[in-house]
């Protein structure tokens, strides 16, 4: 692979520099704050476990968390001691606008749902520069016409979105675009600009809120605290600039670090016009748990809403507190603007006579940057449309960084011992994972619907992310498998709602890919990250073979597997009377763990032949699994269905009696992952791997034609591993390739149209295609694998279609109903399958973007329609936009696409 070009921007340099300290200086501040803190397993102390209702919108405002903050565009620094973000009011909504709302999962039509509209426009990896844009309405925000229509739906039907109420009628709205610009590592010069889109002068009240996270009223006595007070431009004779100072001097370090973390005193400088207000961030205790019962502190966390809202007198006269902002009362002129530069710094920062003076120039300086490091990132022959798309879904992911603060065992036992939580917590959820414990950056699924991190999710954005940090990227995909995450049995956490739930094994894919990213951008691959990742994997391949492979005959049972509601029955549970589901998907799922895990070895094995053997030992389990995929240990049936040319589930009972399930869904797509191409020229540097293949192939013929097919090529011995053999991928693939199947104008959808007219049925259950918000809840209901295009499968499937054609070479061809009868090569459709999902975001001829579906506003607004959405998922037959709206983690994958296909 060529090494990339123009790799010499000023955020190259700032990502290569050398770490100072435990913390890297351009990474100490960054957006680590959540969109969503109330409703989450960390903030539920409830004796039930019922997390949505322990915590919900309505008390968030009221209530100081105990595992972290949530804001509107929050930054923090790394350990999130300091958070500043941004609230709004516009004269008319009953709540101070400070945190995103939205509908929990037994509130919305489909589950938990954001209703806002926000946009991560632009980010870099050290968080130079950021922006981001919120749409805000001018008239009163219809939180409770959300909350009715929706539960009126039931379940059926679409989403009842914000656009759907009308507040956005007649552009009566604020487009408020906060940047922030790093002058230095921790000098953050932030500029907002509030656009009144509307056709009448409108009032915009705009609080920018600083804070410290309680880490100090939990125990008994509780720790010292920090304080915020009126900064020295706002003591003396009037200013043209006002400011707050945070002092944590006092308060008690953290814990639970290796090397002692300190802010030095920060300031937030603002102009004059601005009041200040100081409260405390601590619980209103009347309000949360009723009258009678008293706050810890007279001044309290939902202070600023009562002022500004309600006129109550609430905040402290005294003007100190652990939480502060600055009050501007805007008049924003019909179709203009407002700026309101700031700037947050440590008091040693250099800068000019007014810290306010050069915010414009800096913002500017780091666009600028930014503009240059995306340049050098942008495939040769992407299209400037493609352009934006790959930069907006890198940024997104970007966005998505949060600092994830659970201690499973704090959280089970709590902080006080005078103050227990109930003890049945103790059996509800994650009561096996007490080693737990994270004070890690990661990135999230989507910071509003999903702010914690899923393993399989996180290992598809680290994917996206090494295309420009690797370092981060690594690091994120390294606390999967650091022993303060991952199991002692070997099995990795799969996400906080139950830790033990079963995630896809796709780790060991990942730390190949970013390996080879980074070997691609370079020039030199990290071994020592490869390494030790694949030490840490060794473990969980024996958990998994330990664990779902009952019978011990290399066909497993995975259950859940992340496709929450695919097949007939909830593979989460388990099945009655000893019956078992031998799955397609977790099959093909070890197959594809057990060749990557084939390819590091080999890999590894460059430098140090002792990982030969350990390469061989993976080829021959390999070998087994594609045997057992085939003969199912000498029973009457397969998990491969000849009659219909495809894979299924089969359910087996204890008597011996079988059923298969005859569904074409991704679970019998999955073992097409499971393919690997080897060239014995290419091994001729190894001492023992080729001739230990090479005796397996000779002396275990009855295994190896299930799962390996070896042959001469340009005078070159070849071998092909799959699970699929010719005659099947060829079966397989007219399914694929077919309009009326798998293959949709945006993409591969996740269970054939077929299903539509010809539901599967077994007992009283039944999996119809339905392409848009599932009509079975399964896990929640938030997701559909019944048809719609999920990019993460779908991007393996691409990859698996370019290694065929790798194994077969150039004459091997499908005729498709899908290639209007040209015969295709595997290459050739996957080079149409990623170009029709790059399309869900490109306009097409007709100005239109296939992800905004029928959403007038966003596909002929000036102002929205070039605002990106990351959606979870996508309709089936239009591709419009579905699920989680920022779920810029492996939907991100449309970047690599880009970078892929675009070279």
């Amino acid at each position: 692979m060529a090494k990339r070009a123009n790799l010499d921007t000023r955020e190259h340099e700032r990502l290569n520099a050398p770490d100072e300290g435990a913390v890297a200086p351009w990474r100490r501040w960054g957006p680590y704050v959540s969109e969503r803190s109330w409703g989450t397993v960390r903030e539920d102390y409830s004796a039930g476990g019922d997390a949505w209702n322990f915590l919900p919108h309505d008390m968030a405002r009221s209530k100081a968390y105990r595992w972290g903050e949530d804001g509107i565009a929050g930054i923090c620094d790394r350990y999130q001691l300091l958070v500043f973000a941004l609230a709004f009011w516009n004269g008319r909504d009953p709540i101070l606008k400070e945190r995103m709302f939205g509908l929990n999962g037994q509130e919305a039509n489909h589950g938990e749902d954001v209703k806002e509209y926000y946009f991560y426009v632009d980010n870099t990896p050290t968080h130079s520069y950021m922006k981001m844009l919120y749409k805000y309405p001018h008239a009163a925000y219809p939180y409770s016409q959300l909350l009715e229509e929706n539960r009126r739906r039931d379940g059926g039907g679409q989403e009842f979105e914000l656009l759907d109420t009308g507040v956005f009628d007649e552009n009566r709205y604020f487009d408020i675009v906060m940047e922030y610009a790093k002058a230095g590592p921790e000098d953050i010069c932030i500029r907002i600009e509030a656009f009144n889109r509307g056709p009448q002068d409108a009032v915009l009240h705009l609080l920018p809120h600083l804070w410290f996270r309680n880490t100090w009223a939990w125990t008994n006595p509780p720790w010292p605290e920090p304080v915020i007070r009126a900064g020295p431009a706002a003591r003396g004779k009037p200013s043209a600039v006002i400011s707050l100072e945070a002092d944590s001097s006092g308060a008690k370090p953290l814990g639970n670090l290796q090397a002692e973390y300190l802010l030095e005193l920060m300031r937030l400088y603002g102009p004059a016009g601005g009041e200040l207000l100081f409260t405390d961030n601590e619980t209103n205790g009347p309000r949360l748990f009723g009258p009678g019962n008293q706050s810890r502190k007279p001044y309290v966390k939902d202070a600023f809403h009562r002022r500004v809202i309600d006129g109550e007198d609430c905040v402290n006269p005294e003007r100190v507190g652990t939480k502060a902002c600055f009050h501007y009362t805007l008049n924003v002129p019909a179709g203009g603007s407002v700026v309101l530069p700031m700037r947050l710094a440590t008091v040693s920062s250099q800068m000019g006579a007014s810290p306010l003076a050069d915010v414009d120039a800096v913002v500017r300086e780091r666009k600028q940057e930014a503009d240059e490091f995306y340049a050098a990132i942008h495939p040769a022959k992407a299209s400037p449309d493609e352009r934006m798309i790959q930069r907006q879904a890198l940024s997104g992911m970007l966005w998505t960084k949060q600092i994830y603060l659970f201690d499973v065992n704090l959280w089970l036992e709590g902080d006080n011992p005078e103050c227990p939580p109930p003890e049945s917590r103790k059996q509800i959820r994650n009561f096996h994972w007490r080693h737990l414990n994270s004070m890690r950056v990661l990135l999230m699924p989507d910071k509003w619907e999903y702010p914690w991190f899923a393993s399989w999710d996180l290992a598809f954005h680290c994917v996206s992310l090494a295309l420009i940090d690797p370092r981060t990227a690594k690091q994120n995909l390294w606390v999967l498998l650091f022993e303060q995450f991952q199991h002692p049995n070997g099995q990795i956490p799969a996400y906080e709602w139950e830790f033990s739930d079963l995630n896809p094994p796709v780790q060991a894919w990942a730390a190949w890919r970013i390996y080879q990213l980074e070997k691609k951008a370079s020039g030199a691959g990290d071994q020592e990250f490869l390494e030790k990742c694949f030490h840490k994997l060794l473990i969980n391949f024996a958990w998994w073979v330990n664990k779902v492979d009952s019978q011990g005959l290399n066909v497993f049972e995975g259950g859940f597997l992340g496709l929450d509601n695919i097949t007939v029955v909830d593979r989460s549970t388990k099945l009655p009377d000893g019956a078992i589901l031998e799955q397609s998907d977790a099959t093909g799922w070890m197959g594809f763990f057990c060749l990557h895990m084939m390819r590091i070895a080999l890999e590894l094995a460059q430098e140090r032949p002792v990982y030969e053997g350990l390469a061989t030992k993976f080829f021959e389990h390999f070998i087994g699994i594609g045997a057992a995929m085939k003969k199912m240990g000498g029973r009457e049936y397969q998990l491969w269905d000849e009659e219909g040319g495809f894979f299924y589930d089969v359910l087996r009972e204890a008597n011996g009696d079988f059923h298969k399930f005859r569904v074409r869904s991704l679970v019998g797509l999955i073992p097409m992952f499971a393919v690997e191409f080897l060239r014995e020229d290419e091994l001729k540097h190894l001492t023992h791997f080729p001739s230990s293949l090479n005796w397996f192939i000779r002396n275990r013929p009855d295994l190896v034609g299930s799962a390996c097919y070896s042959e001469t090529r340009d005078g070159v011995r070849c071998h092909v591993l799959s699970i699929v053999d010719r005659h099947q991928l060829s079966r397989i693939l007219e399914r694929l390739f077919d309009p009326d199947e798998f293959l949709s104008d945006t993409g591969i959808r996740s269970l054939s149209k077929f299903h539509e007219k010809s539901p599967f049925s077994f007992g009283e259950s039944e999996v119809r295609y339905s392409p848009a918000e599932a009509d079975v809840k399964i896990k929640g209901g938030n997701s559909n694998w019944r048809g719609p295009i999920w990019f993460p499968t779908s991007y393996l499937i691409i990859e698996s279609l370019v290694k065929f054609s790798d194994a077969f070479g150039p004459d091997f061809k499908i005729a498709t109903p899908g290639g209007n009868g040209k015969p295709l090569t595997p290459r050739a459709m996957a080079a149409e399958i990623a170009n029709r999902m790059v399309g869900i975001f490109r306009r097409g001829a007709s100005g239109k973007r296939p992800v905004f579906g029928d959403a007038s506003k966003f596909q002929n607004d000036p102002h929205w329609r070039d605002h990106l959405l990351f959606y979870e998922y996508f309709h089936g037959d239009t591709g419009a936009g579905l699920g989680a709206s920022h779920q810029t983690g492996w939907t991100g994958l449309v970047a690599n696409l880009i970078d892929e296909w675009r070279s």
